[in-house]
């Protein structure tokens, strides 16, 4: 989830002025071949960039999440017959049906990501050499935004789980290839001694523009205000209005996406070419410049590589915590549709206030702190899980989850981004995002196999910890040190 420097988010790369600091001040940018430029330019255009965040939380928290998901998942999706001789008690053969549609989803997710772990790196790595680091975010967004349009055709009936889960799986796809060089833009954005903030400032937009979304979406289609509709539109809602307040609130954060990702494309210049990687290679050159780079890594930089392993673990985990928390909320915590978008607003709440400071927290204590202490507390708080009972304490171990997060996601990029060499960002962040991917099956597959075996929701919860903890020991003997990559041998 984007879900998401300074504390001060006006002044995105640098503290407030002072007598010895001014917004006139000439710096350098992180990003290779970037001319120098005023304090207050790189300030704008690191705003422009972070709103595209604030644009992503539209598919982060109502698809992938919130919303859509969620809408997969539920009995709109199963046998009217079941449903109806289940009633208001609920029965085996409802649970059951249940978890299949919420392994569905699972499923979807975890083919989308074997797709981006095979394209990703070389996604990236030609947009270094060929300055279109840019367009393909803006290309990649589009298609995203499509997917999202789409949305809008998935009526509740049982069959149309497969098309909303092709739709769900289309949007992670085309989203992670925007991701990748969005990612790879942090250089161009920030200062070499910025990097946490700027990164915790983006990430923090992300959860900002999720609760003005959210909010949004309930006041006008989602919210029962009495009458025969949801929302101040009184929107059909239900099997009988055919899920209609769901499916406009995802068209809805179609367009809220579409229009802040235009500050982006407005504000911050393309990548110049920088010719370390020729404009145009084939397919098949391209995965031999991958494997030449990760011989490379392994080589020179070990823990670099190791880096990227433990945090493909652990990011897998953390977006099962997102994907499948308002599935759990509602499946076994007896959330309505309602409460789980109250629970979405102040989980974005938390997270936004989590990761802003986290991103403080990247710059004075380093990235590492972050990631792991975050992710003790979320090993904690994903275990607790598995024993409360009651909506309080679902909420209380729910909200110390999304508060911890933030904080990970951040620290993990700005990670990257300090051992990353100069002019290989877009290659190094496919790779970022490639190892992610290559093991985003973990979360969903484990998550699947023991709401399987067991028939219960519940038990998914064990998958997204087990995924966590292997992440938090795999990190603990990294240290972020440049990595060093060069054409030769």
């Amino acid at each position: 989830m984007s879900v998401p420097h300074e504390p001060h988010a006006a002044s995105a790369t640098a503290s407030p002025p002072t007598a010895d600091r001014s917004p006139d001040d000439i710096v350098q940018p992180a990003q290779i071949g970037v001319e120098p430029m005023t304090r207050r330019e790189l300030g704008r255009r690191a705003r422009a960039w972070a709103m595209w965040d604030w644009g992503s939380a539209s598919f982060n928290a109502v698809v992938t999440t919130f919303v859509f998901s969620t809408y997969l998942a539920s009995d709109l999706f199963v046998d009217p017959a079941i449903v109806d001789a289940a009633g208001e008690a609920g029965s085996p053969e409802l649970t059951r049906a249940l978890a299949d549609n919420a392994a569905v989803v699972a499923w979807a997710i975890a083919i989308a990501g074997v797709l981006v772990a095979l394209i990703a790196p070389i996604v990236g790595q030609r947009s270094d050499g060929g300055g279109r680091r840019k367009l393909w975010v803006l290309v990649n967004t589009g298609f995203t935004i499509l997917a999202m349009a789409g949305m809008f055709f998935v009526t509740p009936v049982p069959e149309y789980v497969w098309l909303g889960a092709l739709l769900l799986a289309a949007g992670n796809l085309f989203f992670e290839f925007a991701s990748v060089n969005y990612n790879a833009m942090l250089h161009q954005v920030s200062t070499k001694e910025s990097l946490g903030r700027t990164s915790g400032f983006g990430w923090g937009m992300g959860y900002v523009g999720g609760i003005v979304l959210l909010a949004l979406l309930l006041v006008l289609f989602i919210l029962p205000l009495g009458g025969d509709g949801h929302g101040v539109l009184g929107v059909p809602f239900g099997r009988d209005g055919a899920g209609l307040d769901t499916r406009l609130a995802v068209l809805a954060s179609a367009a809220w996406f579409l229009a802040f990702a235009l500050p982006l494309m407005l504000r911050v210049p393309e990548l110049p070419p920088t010719g370390i990687v020729p404009k145009r290679v084939s397919v098949v050159e391209s995965y031999r410049i991958l494997f030449r780079t990760i011989s490379r890594i392994g080589r020179r930089a070990p823990k670099t590589l190791l880096f990227l392993v433990a945090s493909a673990i652990f990011r897998d985990g953390l977006s099962g915590v997102f994907t499948f928390g308002a599935i759990i909320a509602a499946q076994v915590f007896g959330f309505e549709f309602l409460e789980v978008m109250l629970f979405a607003i102040a989980a974005n709440v938390t997270a936004g206030i989590g990761t802003f400071v986290g991103g403080w927290a990247d710059d004075r204590f380093g990235p590492k702190i972050v990631i792991i202490a975050s992710l003790l507390v979320l090993v904690a708080s994903g275990t607790a899980v598995m024993f409360v009972d009651g909506k309080d304490m679902f909420w209380v171990c729910g909200l110390a989850l999304a508060t911890f997060v933030g904080p990970v996601q951040s620290a993990s990029r700005s990670f990257m981004a300090r051992i990353t060499p100069e002019g290989r960002e877009g290659e190094m962040f496919g790779l970022y995002a490639t190892t992610g991917r290559s093991v985003s099956f973990l979360t969903a597959t484990l998550f699947g196999a023991f709401v399987g075996l067991t028939g219960d929701t519940r038990f998914g919860i064990l998958g997204i910890v087990v995924v966590l903890l292997a992440g938090l020991l795999l990190v603990l003997p990294i240290t972020p040190k440049p990595t060093t990559i060069d054409d030769r041998d």
